[in-house]
């Protein structure tokens, strides 16, 4: 039985047109039945004009194919990682994260130093006893020596403001060290689903050149038997060639996606790993009225703002408790050859002629920007988790929208040309064409999966949720 082209062919090529227009990623020819690409047959029988099984179109999960190392590189066994154990190896050993936990050492050290007791200064003097009067009123001349202890009584308030401000700065630490981690974790797992992104394209890429090698060999061997014209030939290798261009650049994407995830995790990575995981990887996330409330609560950086603004806070009440009068206890002990004696005081300093005025308005004025700042960035937190969460719902239609039917109707309209071409009622062209059309609607599902998973990662990265179980301070 003969397929009628303006029942079944047309519109199902139409559909996939429309399709293809709608996508963004270019188009490009797909590795469908490579042994199917067979001239048609006068002498055949209806029944052989059937599809064969090598026939099928392409189907939606893409070859798995692990892209080879570039040449020079060691090649050794592979060495799998998950997205978690990638992670774990990027905050151990990633510079900034390191850097970052040594700030929040030294602001430690700050709240030792701030919660310490002042010292007491001690002095001691000697020296002769000269006379001015006859040895006889006076007796012999001898040696005196005085000491004396210091000891400065702080002010009770003025110590307790500057504890919670140096324990203020620890938190803000923590939160920097957490934003940092957070930023990195997120830049970790988006690396990785990028790594297979490229992975998966450089296959795909890959096996499209394989098809279009086979199907250049058997036009060649048809143009020397006189079957075919030579500007079929000609058509071939400019697509051919053009194949191998776009295998070699997926190539070197994935190879290069790969050299950046290694530098994330500043070489803690060897040459040969892969990434454990797949892009059809499940997202768990809260729902949505959770989010709105989590985020602008524990996203670091209005935390590192909070401790910042506590700290301008007690900063004020250290300088206003400053204005009042500082004590130092003296003690004196005084020997001589006759005498020795024993006196003790108080040295009071009286903030009269400056009461640190300057000081207390710089402490308030900071304190309000740091409050401005806090406000503006809770907004802008909120702004920006809702534009993630758009574009993850956006990412979750367009998965859907592929595997959901628009994968299948580029399948048939590949399945329609291609028994076109068998029964010699298309050319080769077309039958590419479709191809073409059905591999930018593959390579745009891997890019909408792609998407699906930057937006969550955004998502975790507002809300800093990353194994930190895995990160010890």
């Amino acid at each position: 039985m003969q397929i009628s082209p303006s029942k079944h062919l047309l519109p199902s090529l139409s559909l996939a047109f429309a399709m293809q227009i709608a996508s963004a990623q270019p188009m490009t020819p797909l590795p469908l039945g490579a042994d199917s690409l067979k001239q048609p047959e006068s002498s055949s029988s209806p029944a052989a004009r059937e599809l064969a099984p090598s026939m099928a179109p392409f189907k939606s999960e893409l070859p798995k194919q692990q892209v080879p190392l570039p040449v020079g590189e060691p090649q050794g066994p592979v060495v799998l990682y998950t997205i978690d154990e990638i992670q774990r190896l990027g905050l151990q050993a990633n510079g900034l994260v390191l850097a970052a936990r040594s700030q929040v050492g030294m602001a430690k050290g700050g709240v030792i130093a701030a919660a310490a007791y002042i010292n007491p200064e001690v002095m001691f003097m000697m020296g002769p006893m000269d006379r001015r009067l006859p040895v006889e009123l006076t007796g012999p001349s001898n040696e005196q020596r005085s000491v004396t202890v210091i000891q400065p009584i702080e002010n009770p308030f003025m110590r307790s403001a500057r504890i919670a401000a140096s324990e203020a700065i620890v938190d803000a630490n923590r939160a920097t060290l957490d934003q940092v981690s957070t930023d990195l974790s997120a830049q970790l797992r988006m690396r990785a689903y990028e790594l297979l992104l490229r992975q998966e394209q450089a296959a795909l890429e890959q096996s499209i050149y394989d098809l279009l090698n086979t199907v250049r060999q058997r036009i060649a061997a048809n143009v020397e038997r006189g079957e075919a014209a030579r500007f079929e030939l000609i058509r071939a290798d400019t697509e051919l060639q053009s194949a191998a261009n776009r295998k070699e650049a997926a190539r070197l994407n994935a190879e290069r996606t790969k050299v950046f995830l290694m530098q994330l995790t500043a070489g803690a990575l060897p040459a040969n790993f892969q990434v454990k995981g797949s892009l059809k990887d499940t997202i768990d996330l809260p729902p949505l009225s959770e989010l709105r409330q989590q985020v602008p609560k524990v996203n670091p950086d209005v935390v590192r703002l909070e401790a910042e603004q506590e700290r301008a806070n007690k900063r004020i009440s250290q300088e206003r408790a400053s204005i009042l009068p500082s004590v130092n206890v003296m003690y004196t002990n005084y020997q001589d050859q006759q005498f020795t004696s024993n006196t003790a005081g108080l040295s009071v300093r009286i903030p009269i002629w400056y009461r640190r005025r300057g000081e207390i308005d710089t402490a308030i004025h900071d304190s309000a920007r740091i409050r401005e700042s806090l406000e503006y960035r809770r907004y802008e937190i909120g702004q920006l988790f809702e534009a993630a969460w758009q574009a993850y719902q956006i990412a979750l239609q367009r998965v859907s929208m592929f595997e959901g039917g628009l994968i299948k109707e580029a399948e048939n309209a590949v399945r329609v040309a291609e028994a076109a071409y068998k029964f010699g009622e298309r050319n080769l062209i077309e039958f590419l064409d479709s191809q073409r059309i059905l591999r930018g609607i593959l390579f745009d599902a891997l890019q909408a999966r792609f998407d699906l998973h930057t937006a969550a990662a955004e998502i975790d990265r507002l809300r800093a949720h990353y194994p930190k179980e895995l990160v010890p301070e």
